[in-house]
């Protein structure tokens, strides 16, 4: 079987200046010899945890969280709800560029090309993340996106929090059989006018769709997984574009439109005006099912070869105010308890980064809750992001091409 190509990793004098941030770093956070003082400097601090605020679900799980860290910990979660990451970075940024030590966000979730730049930037507290008591459940080796962020290395700048892949549900009802890879959807399309879609780009859902159709037209995937050039991005998103001209004729409203969301997609697939909607939380049609949101005749599949997937991570902003606080919250929200909690379906459904054979018994007890309704019965394989800073430059030219 074909091996994804592996993630580059920073050069020589990206390497010294992460060295350099590190030497400047708390003693616990390179080496992690006094998790004890950590936790007693934490007590009675507030962290501001900026976070995605667009999920009734997480809201919810976020305030249980906050609940159990204040009684087990004596720390304050506020969740400072956010729209899109980017803004979070520009005023970490604008903060540090004044000089501001003591920032206005203490812990951020955060991946792809956001990470990518606060990491370049200098802008993360760090490295932090494996020294964390609860890092030893982490599945690093069948989950190696734990380690690796749209292909560039983690180096414990970030604590992994949950599971992501592109994932696809359909009501079966419509469509007993789905496509099982992106030629295979171009052919449904065709035979299916005006059902099918995918959310205009630069929404995130949007584009992961054309990064898997990016993946999928080049054979030779290498130098998706380095930083991108202008003569790389040429080369690799040509086919990507015919693809796309010969897809778009046959979407909802001929692809002279594109709803803007997955969520607007799904609600559309659930009235019947499409066929098949996207997510990438492969327990989104289970949790939508169990709402009353979708009809239980709804399934979910990934495409046969695999599809785009990642983690999603919490991170440190270099001049966080409550630096101690915030490492405590990340340790509790890998916590078994907590993790498990987030992959209840019940709860918020999204898949856990932790290994089942590196837990007790009663741990790996807590995540055996019995399949749902619209559950994925079959994960295909994880296809490695692309480098991050293939996002933007992606984004500018479908915009240039279809967002007219």
């Amino acid at each position: 079987m074909r091996q994804e190509p592996q993630a580059t990793f920073p050069n020589r004098r990206q390497a010294l200046a992460l060295m350099a941030g590190a030497a400047s770093m708390p003693l616990w956070a390179q080496s992690g010899t006094d998790w004890a003082a950590v936790v007693s400097r934490a007590r009675t601090q507030t962290v501001y945890f900026n976070a995605w605020a667009g999920s009734e679900r997480i809201n919810a799980y976020l305030r249980w969280a906050g609940e159990q860290i204040q009684q087990q910990f004596g720390v304050r979660l506020e969740h400072v709800k956010i729209t899109e990451t980017s803004d979070v970075v520009k005023r970490v940024r604008t903060e540090k560029a004044a000089g501001k030590t003591d920032g206005t966000v203490d812990l951020v979730w955060i991946n792809g090309e956001n990470f990518l730049t606060m990491k370049r930037e200098g802008l993360l507290f760090g490295p932090f993340a494996e020294q964390l008591p609860n890092y030893r459940y982490v599945d690093v080796n069948g989950k190696p996106t734990t380690r690796v962020d749209f292909s560039e290395p983690v180096e414990g700048m970030e604590a992994p929090w949950g599971m992501a892949q592109l994932t696809f549900f359909a009501d079966r009802k419509r469509v007993p059989t789905p496509p099982g890879d992106m030629n295979a959807l171009l052919e449904f399309a065709r035979a299916n006018p005006g059902r099918v879609t995918y959310p205009r780009l630069p929404d995130f859902h949007g584009t992961s769709f054309v990064k898997q159709a990016l993946v999928e037209r080049n054979p030779d995937r290498a130098p998706l997984y380095r930083p991108v050039t202008e003569q790389a991005f040429a080369n690799a998103s040509a086919p990507l574009w015919a693809y796309l001209d010969a897809l778009h004729p046959h979407l909802w409203r001929g692809g002279r439109q594109f709803p803007q969301n997955a969520s607007a997609i799904r609600q559309m697939m659930a009235d019947g005006e499409l066929r098949i909607a996207l997510t990438f939380n492969p327990n989104e049609a289970a949790n939508e099912i169990a709402a009353k949101r979708l009809a239980d005749s709804v399934y979910s599949f990934q495409l046969a070869s695999g599809t785009i997937g990642n983690t999603h991570f919490l991170a440190i902003p270099v001049n966080a105010r409550a630096r101690e606080g915030a490492q405590v919250v990340a340790n509790f929200l890998l916590s078994p308890v907590a993790q498990a909690r987030k992959a209840d379906i019940a709860q918020w459904g999204d898949p856990t980064v932790l290994a089942m054979d590196k837990l007790n018994a009663a741990d790996r007890a807590r995540f055996s809750a019995g399949a749902a309704p619209g559950q994925l019965a079959k994960a295909m394989p994880t296809i490695l992001e692309p480098h991050g800073s293939w996002v933007d430059p992606l984004e500018k030219e479908w915009l240039r091409r279809y967002g007219g």
